[in-house]
């Protein structure tokens, strides 16, 4: 049973993935080289180990709402995503991504989709690892928790924050 929008859809259930839903620890030092490695960074996502609790997370939403997929991965790696949910056992989408050429910071992108789709849906809950993304999204009074069973990296930070590029 799911939370009706007025209109009777159902209310959305917002996942963040990175830091949610996939552990990205393994592939940061990709960010910490110099040139940073942009491509082998998000080619290796389809290496990422699933987080459980994101995951039980997850399958919990879905008892009462629609779940939805708003991160800041560049749209090129949406095939890659889809293959990698799919592969842990998770909804393929929908899928809201940062479009391949947007370099704003990740707390911006994401206020902005999320208001897109607060349109059409009633926000029942958003979940994000990014505490920038966090403190904004609750400024604005979404229902928004910090996901905090993978230490936020400070070099996951910079690439969302600094350099709008996951």
């Amino acid at each position: 049973m799911t939370d009706p929008h007025p209109d009777g859809q159902a209310a959305l259930a917002v996942f963040d993935i990175d830091g949610v839903l996939a552990d990205v620890r393994h592939r940061l030092h990709y960010l910490q080289s110099r040139p940073q490695r942009w491509d082998a960074f998000f080619l290796a996502a389809e290496q990422d180990p699933l987080l459980e609790e994101g995951a039980r997370r997850l399958r919990t939403a879905q008892e009462r709402h629609d779940v939805v997929y708003l991160t800041g991965r560049p749209e090129r790696n949406r095939g890659l995503t889809r293959a990698w949910l799919a592969h842990h056992g998770l909804p393929t989408g929908p899928l809201h991504m940062r479009p391949d050429d947007d370099r704003r910071p990740a707390r911006w992108v994401k206020r902005n989709t999320l208001r897109r789709l607060a349109r059409n849906s009633t926000i029942a809950s958003v979940l994000d690892d990014d505490p920038a993304v966090v403190a904004v999204l609750t400024a604005d009074g979404w229902p928004v928790e910090l996901a905090t069973w993978l230490p936020h990296s400070s070099t996951l930070q910079s690439a969302q924050e600094q350099q709008g590029r996951t």
